[in-house]
């Protein structure tokens, strides 16, 4: 052998040990890989569990609101129909206390009519309470009023 061949071998088996050495560290590499891809599916298995679960809430949550909003929109409903009945009940209020403020005014002569007037002597003394007393429309529609009114 010939120094020409020792020096070919030589660079050969250099070579071969930078393959060999390179050959081990790309094995570490994908044992690496390879327990990391392990890793990474495990994670991407929780992540998707983890969506699912999310998806499942959201929908959970848009059954809830639909229902909430179902509810609210009866009761504004309900609240409305309440609304126009005391408007309804209101406006009748009034119109019944100023007809019977109307009464009153005109009863208020009338009363102080029956105060002056004369006793009635027929052998006992009559107050003016127990007085026979002609009722005008407007006494007797006072009545009727203040009757409902109870």
């Amino acid at each position: 052998m010939s120094g020409f061949e020792w020096m070919l071998e030589g660079v050969l088996v250099t070579l071969l040990a930078a393959t060999l050495f390179y050959a081990v560290r790309l094995e570490r590499a994908l044992g690496m890989l390879k327990r990391d891809r392990t890793e990474l599916e495990a994670l991407i298995s929780s992540f998707n569990a983890s969506t699912r679960h999310a998806e499942e809430g959201i929908e959970r949550l848009q059954t809830a609101a639909d229902n909430a909003g179902m509810r609210i929109a009866r009761q504004a409903e309900t609240a409305a129909q309440l609304k126009q009945d005391l408007g309804f009940l209101t406006e009748r209020g009034e119109r019944l206390a100023d007809r019977l403020d109307h009464l009153i005014r005109k009863a208020r002569p009338l009363i102080a009519d029956a105060r002056q007037m004369p006793s009635f002597t027929s052998g006992n003394e009559q107050t003016a309470t127990e007085m026979p007393r002609v009722r005008s429309q407007a006494e007797r529609d006072l009545l009727n009023v203040l009757r409902m009114a109870r």
